[in-house]
């Protein structure tokens, strides 16, 4: 049978849609980003206890004053944990993704409910949109918006549409027909009928949905950034500590929206949580606890002067020689890279610049850089690892320079294995399981293991490149030395597994791995002419094996998520010369 080609389909029509709708593309961004900026700063504006007395305050008048002690206490404790800026933004992002999905789900509810053929219609299309997994709405997005908080806001606005439509649908069609055919009855228009009778009686099914919409943009927002991406460094760092309260920030934002959506919800059908003959003296109690909207909405006005107030107050820092510019550094979970890059941004605040950390996987890094969105890329393996996407976008960037010239790919097992080179694991098969357990699909150093040093050392019938992530090779690793088993996996260097753990590498004698690499900062076209100060002092930055060891020791190992400013003022203290090598 011969093969479809839907992925070519698809590649064709981003093509077209990046060349003639470019136009709209950038509109729809300008709109997008705007809107998550303007509400970001507004919800970063306030000090975290002003913004949490406030949505208290609103708790309190949707639910009672339980709700309100218990949101205040929900966000001190977000503030605690270190997640508060990230918690705002995951807030804005979701806010503004639900509203857009809201304002196209609620319209096609609407049609669908009053016109079958087309409820035949969307009814596959919201199927496809809620089964396909949410990481593909990222690729297209990130195309035609380009790197930032835009693509994010368009990918799970159109992941939550689904339950908006469904759920308006339902909810006008579960409306008593007798009832909608009275309004006709009496000459009432279609419009009237629909705004008057269906939709005022369908409101407690609608706002389930939006309920809906609004848990599942949060579960997908956290995706491209605030709690969720903590919790998704946490993963790649093996940092236990980091990923549970990361996770409890993301807790208490979901059980925060979906209380008060449920609040506002009974409020706006004119029901309440229990009926009159369920009420008892608590809820009574409540209720006449519960400020009225006027003076919920006084509080909250007075709270958000005063804290306006104070923050105009608030004397800021002098900029240094780089006057407040921002400067956009991309990443990716590689420990070395991690560590590096919080290394510069240190040093370029310092200096007096804003820096942007934006985190990716290497593809979307390079993209952007090509796309002027990304500034910096401190990470960029050459000539093997980065090679493909080096050569699809080199005209489009600058090299800055070498700083490691020693990384190498390599199968490393624990310093008691008797194995010395990977030509002695054809005789070990069965000790270690027949397999070698490798890192993420699709990553260079799978490819040159699969495709070079299995075959080309006889290993292919009695071993298994077993890929999945780096946290699960690390767990692997780790859980292996514990029990004292022989164990081989994928690794590199440079990484802080060498001087935490006792592993060593196998000898390549066939030197099918490939030789030395070497680690270059890569900036976008034109990033010397604009920054020529950090080009400057990125052309004279290098690490040794010690230093960048002790360096990733410390950020990744010693510290927590949050805390890489401390570990790298720590490593500055023996290594004061920091960026000068």
């Amino acid at each position: 049978m011969p093969r479809i080609h839907v992925g070519q389909w698809a590649d064709s029509a981003v093509s077209w849609a990046q060349t003639h709708l470019e136009g709209l593309f950038t509109a729809i961004g300008v709109v997008m980003g705007g809107l998550v900026h303007g509400l970001e700063a507004v919800l970063s504006g306030p000090a975290p206890w002003a913004l949490a007395v406030m949505i208290a305050i609103v708790a309190w008048w949707a639910r009672g004053p339980l709700f309100g002690v218990s949101a205040f206490a929900g966000l001190v404790l977000v503030n605690a944990l270190g997640q508060w800026d990230a918690a705002m933004s995951t807030l804005a992002l979701v806010l503004v993704a639900s509203l857009a999905a809201i304002v196209v789900a609620v319209p096609i509810g609407i049609l669908a409910a009053r016109n079958r053929g087309l409820s035949t219609v969307v009814r596959p299309l919201l199927d496809l949109m809620q089964t396909m997994p949410a990481f593909v709405y990222l690729i297209p997005a990130i195309f035609f918006f380009g790197i930032g908080e835009v693509p994010g806001v368009i990918a799970t606005m159109i992941f939550a549409i689904p339950p908006g439509v469904r759920l308006t649908e339902l909810g006008i069609r579960q409306v008593d027909p007798e009832t909608v055919e009275a309004a006709r009855a009496f000459g009432s228009p279609p419009w009237r009928t629909l705004t008057r009778v269906q939709l005022p009686l369908a409101l407690p099914t609608i706002m389930a949905g939006i309920n809906q919409v609004i848990m599942l943009a949060l579960s997908m927002v956290v995706i491209a950034g605030g709690p969720g991406a903590v919790v998704f460094r946490a993963i790649t760092r093996l940092d236990v500590g980091a990923g549970v309260e990361g996770g409890l920030a993301v807790v208490v934002l979901a059980m925060l929206l979906d209380r008060l959506t449920t609040a506002l919800g009974l409020r706006a059908s004119g029901r309440t949580s229990r009926t009159s003959t369920q009420a008892n003296r608590g809820t009574v109690v409540a209720q006449l606890m519960r400020p009225r909207a006027a003076f919920a909405v006084s509080g909250v006005a007075v709270l958000a002067l005063v804290a306006g107030l104070m923050g105009s107050l608030t004397p800021t820092a002098a900029t240094a020689g780089g006057n407040g510019k921002t400067i956009t550094i991309g990443w990716i979970p590689w420990d070395e890279d991690v560590a590096v890059t919080h290394l510069y941004k240190k040093a370029l605040q310092d200096r007096g610049y804003t820096v942007k950390l934006v985190q990716l996987d290497a593809g979307p890094v390079f993209a952007g850089m090509a796309q002027g969105d990304i500034d910096l890329f401190l990470d960029g393996w050459l000539p093997l690892t980065h090679e493909d996407y080096w050569k699809k976008y080199r005209s489009q960037l600058s090299d800055l320079g070498t700083w490691y010239d020693s990384a190498q790919l390599s199968v490393a097992v624990p310093t008691y294995a008797k194995e010395q080179s990977i030509s002695d694991l054809t005789a070990a098969s069965s000790q270690y399981d027949g397999r070698i357990v490798g890192i993420e699909p699709g990553s260079g150093l799978n490819r040159v293991l699969k495709a070079d040093v299995l075959p080309g050392y006889g290993l292919s019938k009695s071993y298994e490149l077993v890929e999945g992530s780096t946290p699960a090779m690390l767990a692997e690793l780790k859980r292996s030395i514990t029990a004292k088993k022989p164990v081989a996996v994928a690794l590199w260097r440079p990484h802080w597994a060498y001087s935490s753990l006792p592993i060593r590498d196998l000898k390549d004698p066939k030197g099918l791995l490939g030789k030395p690499e070497q680690i270059h900062a890569i900036g976008r076209k034109g990033f010397a002419q604009d920054f020529p100060d950090v080009a400057s002092m990125i052309a004279g930055f290098t690490l040794d094996d010690a230093k960048l060891s002790s360096l990733e020791n410390l950020v990744i190992n010693t510290y927590h998520e949050g805390e890489e400013s401390q570990a790298v003022h720590e490593w500055l203290k023996t290594n004061p010369k920091g960026l000068q090598g």
